[in-house]
């Protein structure tokens, strides 16, 4: 109100003076003075007041204004500057409404206010006091329109600069969201992995300690080799969490099927027997097939240690079908169901969680169950090429 009470001063000010130049003149004279009548003054103060509602109600405004310059059209002689309230107010509302309405107020006012000059005006009709109307409201809805336009342009740059800024936010959360979930998953196959090894090592060694010691001495071998692994992985892991100025983290790549002997070698050092057959000889995975195939068949395995009995035999193959690879891992027991098949709120683990998931992640697709005649099976399809082949190895 205040701005707009000022701008409406400024504007009477200018009408006031605008008032008292005669742009005839006499005795050949192109401009002189005059003497506005009390009726004009009154038109040009109800102008300018009106203006300071401009904001409030611009097309209310607007009209107002025109109504007051057609009277001192109609009256006026000669004629003072009223019009030029009616093109401020005409500017108001190019500036705060849209394209299509600009155009109708601006041509109506234009139209309205140049015919009442040029009819009630000083002849000939084209005088330049005509024409000015026709001039100052052109280019009133002009100016207004173009600020409009700006704005528009303005917040439009402003609304896509924070949609990118929520985006770059989203984006950033679901990643850490996803290394978080990768980071457990790791952790979960290592630990139940090597622990599980450790457990089945320690309870050898104790069993035969008094009457086999080179055995027992044997076991616990196994053991300090299965705890340095697990961790040496544990370290590779937590390496990742490190900061930018933490120490370097370790820089050991993450296992693939290039390791799979040594992983079988330490399920039979646990005495687990373990069969192994491969057809996929001369390929070269990517990272995060290899990475994952890796881990499907170290869970699996560890899932045959801890529940199918001691007596179980367990069958892994590898084998290239077309554009993936096949992870087949069966076993013969007779115990439990792999406690990944338990809801995780019934204290059952996430085994199998993890290993659908690492799949899923790679357009894979993994089924799990128990084999008819017993024993339970575990059989992953995974992508060699297409989005897994961009992927680059985690870690």
């Amino acid at each position: 109100m205040a701005l707009d009470a000022a701008l409406a001063a400024g504007v009477l000010l200018c009408m006031v003076a605008g008032s008292f130049a005669d742009p005839h003149g006499g005795d050949g004279v192109t401009w002189s003075l005059r003497t506005p009548d009390g009726l004009s003054l009154v038109l040009m103060v109800l102008g300018a007041a009106a203006l300071a509602f401009r904001r409030r109600a611009p097309r209310t405004v607007l009209a107002f204004t025109g109504a007051l310059s057609l009277v001192e059209s109609a009256t006026g002689d000669p004629r003072a500057p009223v019009a030029m309230s009616a093109v401020i107010a005409l500017y108001t509302v190019a500036s705060t409404t849209d394209r299509p309405t600009t155009w109708r107020a601006g041509l109506l006012t234009m139209t309205v206010l140049t015919g009442a000059a040029m009819l009630c005006g000083p002849l000939p009709w084209y005088a330049q006091e005509n024409l000015a109307i026709f001039a100052w409201t052109g280019i009133g809805a002009t100016a207004g329109d173009a600020v409009r336009s700006r704005r528009a342009f303005v917040q439009a740059i402003r609304e896509r600069a924070e949609r990118a800024e929520r985006t770059r936010e989203e984006e950033a959360r679901r990643r850490v969201a996803e290394e978080r979930l990768r980071i457990a998953r790791d952790l979960h196959d290592v630990v139940a992995h090597h622990i599980a090894l450790v457990n089945v090592q320690a309870g050898v060694a104790a069993h035969v300690m008094d009457k086999r010691p080179d055995q027992a001495k044997e076991a616990l071998a196994h053991v300090r080799e299965a705890s340095r692994c697990a961790l040496g992985e544990l370290r590779a892991t937590v390496g990742l969490l490190r900061q930018s100025g933490d120490p370097e983290a370790p820089t050991e790549p993450a296992p693939g099927l290039d390791r799979l002997d040594e992983l079988v070698a330490t399920f039979r050092n646990a005495g687990l027997r373990v069969e192994v057959a491969r057809t996929d000889h001369g390929t070269t995975l990517p990272a995060a097939v290899d990475l994952a195939a890796y881990r499907v068949i170290q869970e699996a395995l560890t899932n045959v240690q801890k529940h199918a009995g001691t007596e179980a035999k367990a069958e892994v193959s590898v084998v290239r079908v077309g554009p993936h690879i096949e992870i087949t891992v069966l076993d013969d027991g007779a115990g439990d169901a792999p406690p990944g098949d338990a809801p995780a709120g019934d204290g059952g683990g996430h085994g199998l969680l993890g290993m659908r998931e690492r799949v899923t992640a790679l357009r894979g697709t993994l089924t799990t169950g128990p084999r008819y005649g017993g024993g339970f099976r575990v059989h992953a399809i995974l992508p060699v090429e297409g989005r897994a082949g961009a992927e680059g190895r985690p870690g």
